[in-house]
């Protein structure tokens, strides 16, 4: 492979500079559950970050895809743009990185009619993943840890991180949805459910953080062996707790 390390970290640095890189205390979007997938190839490496949660401005949950790679294999193109020079300009500032997005949960009338944020009251079925699921008793939250904010009403936030804890492939990326931007002749060779994450609001970048260090050995090297995570995974939404509170 042609890339060293410290040249992918320099593409999630660049990417986390331009606010293209997950931060997982996103005001705009409450956090429930994060997963990392790497890709390789003898030339080619690619780092996939799923975060699935739920911002009120886009109305219903949904899982932000976000693909890092040496070659990116595009959804869009210069159709999705009112000129070419825009493509262009888009591919220019976006080499190494694409974002897509995928909604686990249908929308339906388990949302409040008058408040998007909340669960609507009654025994109303929620269909993810085109599987019905009945709304959890009250009981359910607690033993989950989830402490609900104004109970007994349930906010769309709380209903998504049960969901997380308690059927989390359901909620976060298919196989095929997570290689979506990156190039079929890449091979999976590691998945973390947890990981310790870049704190970006207070200025640190991938290239400083000894997880992803170790994530870009790996890519580039292909030794697995090669994660050698030094602190505590941070990726549980209870440790950013600001995400969502804009």
């Amino acid at each position: 492979m042609n890339w060293h390390p410290k040249e992918i970290l320099s593409v999630l640095d660049k990417c986390g500079e331009s606010f293209t890189f997950p931060m997982l205390d996103n005001g705009y979007v409450y956090p429930a559950a994060t997963r990392l997938s790497l890709y390789r190839s003898p030339e080619d490496w690619a780092m996939v970050i799923e975060v699935f949660g739920f911002s009120p401005r886009s109305g219903i949950p949904d899982i932000q895809i976000h693909t890092f790679a040496s070659r990116i294999r595009r959804g869009k193109s210069v159709d999705n743009y009112v000129s070419r020079q825009a493509w262009e300009a888009y591919l220019a500032n976006n080499e190494h990185n694409e974002s897509t997005f995928i909604y686990p949960i249908e929308e339906g009338n388990w949302l409040d009619s008058e408040n998007p944020e909340l669960v609507a009251e009654g025994e109303n079925t929620v269909l993810v993943r085109g599987n019905p699921v009945k709304r959890p008793r009250l009981a359910e939250y607690a033993s989950y840890e989830i402490n609900l904010e104004d109970a007994p009403n349930v906010y769309v936030i709380e209903f998504c991180r049960l969901l997380a804890a308690s059927a989390r492939d359901s909620v976060l990326a298919t196989a095929d949805e997570r290689r979506t931007c990156v190039p079929p002749e890449l091979e999976q060779v590691m998945q973390l459910e947890e990981w310790n994450h870049p704190d970006l609001v207070n200025g640190e970048l991938p290239s400083s953080n000894a997880s992803f260090k170790s994530l870009a050995e790996v890519l580039v090297y292909g030794n697995v062996s090669a994660y050698r995570p030094s602190e505590e995974p941070n990726t549980h939404w209870k440790n950013w707790p600001e995400g969502g509170t804009l």
